[in-house]
């Protein structure tokens, strides 16, 4: 049976956006789309269930996102789902049993980047199958180039699938969740590393650093290839652009995801004290890029 694409709805702007993504996702990967709600509630002593008045808020809004899919995507397969809360628990639940499981973020500005709820944060630190951020206001032409005379459109072709990938430590999870959006969009694949120039102490043998400054992009660049040659060979219809750059990674990728159809990221799983995190670039980009963001667990 295969797996769902599971979107987590609340009645928000953000979570109907997220919906309307998932079903076209859904569509994009032949899958079926299933609509969640978790309600949040506290049983009685008696065991007794969620009061009658909770369960008909629920029932609305998960109606209110299938009217509005059914408008927008009516071939997709669709069903729906009320899940006890609370609701971090009850969506990683959930994601257990998605494909992908995809969630709102609330845009604030280009300056002050994008609130992620603590639900969603919370979902993102701690799923082990992909999770997608999906922006209020995020619509199906924002997917795609503009028409010729510059004009939204849903008729053209794909924006770029952008990939962060991280050649310290590059996994076959997130690099094929990325190829594989690229395929079902038929878009390209761009993907992007950011080095830094090293300092003495960073240093360990025969490490890229060592090499003259002129030729370090360029080793980098060579190390890309080979690490992707490989995908681009399971992928023959995907058509890659390699992209090194020096900078911080946080900023090179916020821009490099300007303009794209979805960025890709990892997350790398831990047993640390310090408990589920993102990390620094995931951070960056769950908060301050404005395309839907797929967040990939790895070991």
């Amino acid at each position: 049976m295969l797996r769902p694409v599971i979107a987590g709805v609340d009645g928000s702007a953000e979570s109907l956006a997220a919906a309307e993504w998932a079903a076209r996702e859904a569509v994009r990967r032949e899958r079926p789309l299933r609509l969640v709600h978790a309600r949040s509630w506290h049983p009685r002593q008696d065991g007794e269930p969620a009061p009658a008045a909770q369960r008909h808020l629920a029932r609305r809004v998960l109606r209110q996102a299938e009217d509005r899919i059914r408008r927008t995507c009516p071939n997709v397969v669709l069903d729906d789902e009320q899940v006890e809360g609370p609701a971090t628990a009850a969506l990683l639940r959930m994601a257990e049993q998605a494909d992908v499981l995809v969630l709102g973020s609330r845009g604030l500005s280009g300056f002050t980047g994008f609130l992620v709820g603590s639900v969603a944060q919370s979902v993102v630190a701690r799923a082990e199958r992909p999770v997608v951020l999906v922006r209020a206001g995020e619509e199906a032409a924002d997917e795609h180039l503009p028409a010729g005379d510059g004009s939204d459109s849903t008729r053209t072709g794909y924006r770029d699938v952008v990939l962060a990938l991280d050649l310290g430590d590059p996994c076959d999870e997130v690099i094929e969740f990325a190829f594989e959006a690229a395929r079902t969009r038929g878009a390209r694949l761009r993907a992007v590393h950011a080095w830094q120039s090293p300092s003495p102490l960073t240093l360990g043998p025969g490490e890229i650093g060592l090499v003259e400054e002129p030729h370090r992009a360029e080793e980098w660049l060579g190390f890309m290839t080979a690490v992707l040659q490989v995908w681009r060979d399971k992928y023959p219809g995907v058509e890659v652009a390699e992209t090194v750059t020096e900078g911080r990674p946080q900023s090179v990728l916020v821009r490099a995801a300007s303009g794209a159809s979805v960025l890709v990221v990892g997350r790398r799983m831990t047993d640390r004290p310090a408990g589920p995190r993102t990390g620094p670039v995931t951070h960056a980009a769950i908060h301050h890029v404005g395309c839907p963001v797929a967040v990939v667990a790895h070991a």
